[in-house]
């Protein structure tokens, strides 16, 4: 059976089965929707690094969870263009010169119950969600007894970030996590670290002068811990759970899942 783009995106929104948003970042954002399809290569964030590889894996179809050209909503692709920006020009030009399709998955695979990315992101670390509150949208982990400094190293490990870093007390006990992978505000992050019998909150990236700064202050008090892995990995085994979920979906349909490398660390 072969598939075009829009059948495989229309087949998957069914099998997701979450309400639409009424404005959503998800769908298309290059390529003919027409197009029949000879591979996916799921990702986190499509740089020009990982189409490179999605064209050597043989996948004309690249789902990406963060935006293609740089801007969540995608306000800023029309100005990029206008400009000429040389990195937008060449990225576009990569994408129509081999065909590619760059489908994006935010909204649907988070609005699932229980999220898909704190799914993917407990399992790679060892835990397993609250159902209750995973029900309502929330993310906490109950996990064996640790301290903020050896959350934060199991953290950087288990999810592969090289930018790891913490507040709050390092000797402190941690026995209930909150997960806040990406980028969610500070709204939520400040709710959850204020979240009772909560002990750390473990995130993907935060404005240092809001969240930060409010989670040192928070340390300072009663040594409640926060850890922010960086964007990327915070949700990195969310994206390879959902290339697992969509392979089981449509196996007729080569999946592979590229990893998007974290920042480099000065040495």
């Amino acid at each position: 059976m072969t598939w075009t783009v829009a059948e495989l995106v229309a087949r998957t929104a069914t099998a997701l089965d979450v309400p639409a948003r009424p404005t959503t970042v998800d769908g298309l954002d290059a390529g003919d929707p027409e197009a029949v399809v000879r591979g996916v290569a799921v990702t986190t964030l499509a740089t020009l690094g990982v189409l490179e590889r999605a064209v050597a894996v043989g996948a004309n179809v690249v789902v990406t969870h963060e935006p293609l050209f740089y801007d969540h909503l995608g306000a800023a692709t029309a100005q990029l263009a206008h400009e000429g920006d040389p990195v937008h020009a060449a990225k576009a030009a990569f994408v129509r010169e081999h065909g590619l399709a760059v489908w994006r998955m935010h909204d649907a695979w988070h609005d699932r119950r229980p999220d898909g990315i704190d799914v993917g992101t407990a399992r790679a670390l060892g835990w397993t969600l609250d159902p209750e509150a995973a029900a309502r949208g929330v993310a906490w982990c109950d996990v064996r007894p640790t301290t903020v400094r050896e959350l934060a190293r199991h953290v950087a490990a288990a999810l592969g970030s090289t930018q790891t870093r913490f507040a709050g007390d390092p000797h402190r006990t941690v026995r209930r996590v909150g997960l806040d992978l990406g980028f969610r505000g500070f709204a939520r992050h400040r709710s959850l670290l204020r979240t009772a019998g909560v002990d750390a909150v473990v995130m993907g990236e935060a404005h240092e002068w809001e969240t930060a700064s409010y989670a040192a202050d928070l340390a300072h008090l009663d040594g409640t811990g926060l850890v922010v892995a960086g964007h990327v990995p915070s949700e990195q085994a969310g994206m390879s759970l959902f290339a697992d979920w969509l392979h089981a979906t449509v196996p007729e349909v080569p999946v592979t899942f590229l990893s998007t490398p974290d920042l480099l660390v000065a040495a």
